[in-house]
């Protein structure tokens, strides 16, 4: 077993197979260790996160040593049957690379027993173990930009169902007409880690009816429920896509869903400390300005985060210039404007009582890549305001953490190396901590695409996919490195260099395009070989 660093709060647990994985990760959930967060299990590799005033990564080892060597009960989970019709666009192709008939395919697949094994890369989204061996292909070579949801798909030792249309490199072998993702479903994603599954061939009956899935309970809003005709706000104009973010959603890993959530969580919690609200109220995350809207009855606003220059348009025809990072009155057809902000990316606008905006699956964050939540704000929209809960105060005025980065400007990013330094040649990790990396347009709240001098790998196999975290930088094959942000996917296949220390994600967060990236490493890369129980 490999211990490799991740973060001050996070590591990767590296085993030798996935039985052994799958094992590891039931003994843990059985018999939970103090300090010990969420734990994503993926095909070779647990990442554990854990509270360090708790549990040292060093104690945290030993613990988790000594529960190897056992065995796993996932294969007794509830079978799934999913019908396929077997006329995927990569089925001849995938005999061919094997040396048998596309009718052999099809029998091997669908004659064994599978096991979901993890989730990742999308919501829903299931790596399904136990298949025929003989049936283990590469991933394509060149990925396809369109796969469409229900696509059945074959790389390395796993299979998989597309949940909703994707980019994609798994061989395809077919489509099947189930839902794999379904937010009005309970459980939204089909397929759970330890369910079973077989694949039936339903060739070319499409009269084949698809049972309809169990509709989840609707979840009663507790947030306290704005006033019949009371305060809201009316969306004027907009620029970028303006997005209702709190803090996330955690406990999702096993729907293959990452916690997403304000890309900058200080300024979020700032921007609710002013207006009363408690830190993980929803606010709206603007991205470079652009926002306008009316105040409809009375309301205390306050931005925090990139400084948006904040003007207010009373009714009576009054203009005035409103303050960053301080709470602010409004009067009933207030307009409000947000302009584009001379430093950093987002703005963070709270509102007093907070918005009134549904939950989906227990939060109100957007995450646009798993496309999960509500919906975008757009002109014409009316936005509820919460009562405030009595007892609410509202502060003063609060200063920055910290100055936020201009594009031309040089952003200097603490790091820690791991857990795939080794990945890569000596060269390349001095190549990749001394030189700047320019922020390209290619940018969102998924990742920041860099731009330098490409980095050089040593290991150049396939990486089996493992977990990923908010501030990790993946390179893929081109070398170019890719910073992600709170939209990132929950596991992926490249190799990670190093991940953004804790303390520097809100700053990552606030990066814009043109600026230059420099990342200091707070200590080298080391990864502990640590013996298991002899069994």
């Amino acid at each position: 077993m490999r211990v490799l660093p991740v973060r001050e709060d996070c590591v990767l647990v590296e085993l030798s197979d996935l039985g052994e994985t799958l094992a590891l990760f039931e003994a843990l959930q059985d018999h939970p260790v103090a300090g010990v967060g969420e734990i994503i299990p993926a095909a070779r590799t647990l990442l554990i996160e854990f509270d360090p005033l708790e549990i040292s990564a060093e104690a945290l080892g030993s613990v988790v040593a000594s529960y190897l060597g056992g065995d796993s009960k996932a294969s007794s989970g509830s079978l799934v049957e999913i019908p396929v019709h077997y006329d995927g666009e990569d089925l001849a192709e995938v005999a061919a690379i094997l040396g048998v008939t596309s009718e052999d395919v099809i029998r091997l697949h669908g004659a064994a027993e599978y096991l979901v094994a993890f989730t990742g890369f999308a919501p829903g989204f299931a790596y399904l173990a136990g298949g025929d061996p003989r049936l283990a292909v590469p991933r394509r070579k060149s990925p396809r930009t369109h796969v469409p949801a229900g696509a059945v798909g074959l790389a390395g030792e796993f299979t998989g169902v597309y949940p909703k249309t994707s980019p994609g490199g798994w061989q395809l072998i077919g489509r099947t007409p189930l839902s794999m993702f379904d937010i009005d479903r309970d459980p939204a994603a089909l397929l759970q880690p330890g369910s079973r599954v077989r694949f039936i061939d339903i060739g070319n009956d499409a009269s084949y009816k698809v049972k309809s899935a169990p509709k989840a309970p609707v979840a009663v809003d507790r947030t306290p429920a704005a006033a019949e005709g009371g305060a809201g706000i009316e969306i004027l104009s907009v620029g970028l896509p303006i997005l209702f973010q709190d803090l996330g959603r955690s406990g999702q890993a096993n729907q293959g869903i990452s916690r997403s959530g304000a890309a900058d969580r200080g300024a979020l919690k700032m921007a609710n400390r002013l207006v009363g609200n408690a830190p993980g109220a929803a606010a709206l995350e603007v991205t470079l300005g652009g926002l306008a809207f009316r105040m409809r009855g009375r309301g205390v606003l306050a931005v925090a985060g990139a400084p948006a220059p904040l003007s207010i348009a009373s009714a009576s025809g009054a203009r005035l210039t409103a303050h960053h990072n301080h709470p602010v009155a409004l009067d009933d057809g207030d307009v409000v404007t947000l302009g584009a902000p001379p430093a950093g990316m987002r703005s963070y606008l709270a509102m007093r009582g907070g918005f009134a905006v549904a939950p989906v699956l227990g939060s109100a964050a957007t995450d646009t890549l798993a496309q999960i939540g509500p919906a975008p704000v757009a002109a014409g929209d009316h936005v509820a305001i919460c009562d405030a809960p009595v007892g609410a105060l509202v502060a003063t005025d609060e200063l920055p953490p910290v100055s936020l980065p201009r594009a031309g400007e040089d952003v200097v990013l603490d790091v820690v190396m791991g857990p795939r330094t080794d990945w890569f040649a000596e060269s390349a990790v001095e190549s990749f901590l001394s030189q700047p990396w320019q922020v390209t347009a290619q940018s969102s709240r998924v990742g920041i695409r860099l731009a330098g001098e490409a980095l050089e790998r040593a290991i150049t196999r396939e990486l089996p996919s493992e977990a990923t975290v908010h501030g990790a930088i993946q390179v893929p094959a081109s070398g170019q490195p890719v910073l992600f942000l709170a939209d990132h996917p929950l596991t992926g296949g490249y190799p990670v260099i190093a991940n953004v220390a804790g303390h520097h994600l809100d700053l990552a967060g606030q990066i814009p395009v043109g600026a230059r990236i420099r990342f200091n490493p707070t200590h080298r890369f080391v990864d502990r070989l640590i013996p298991g129980k002899q069994t």
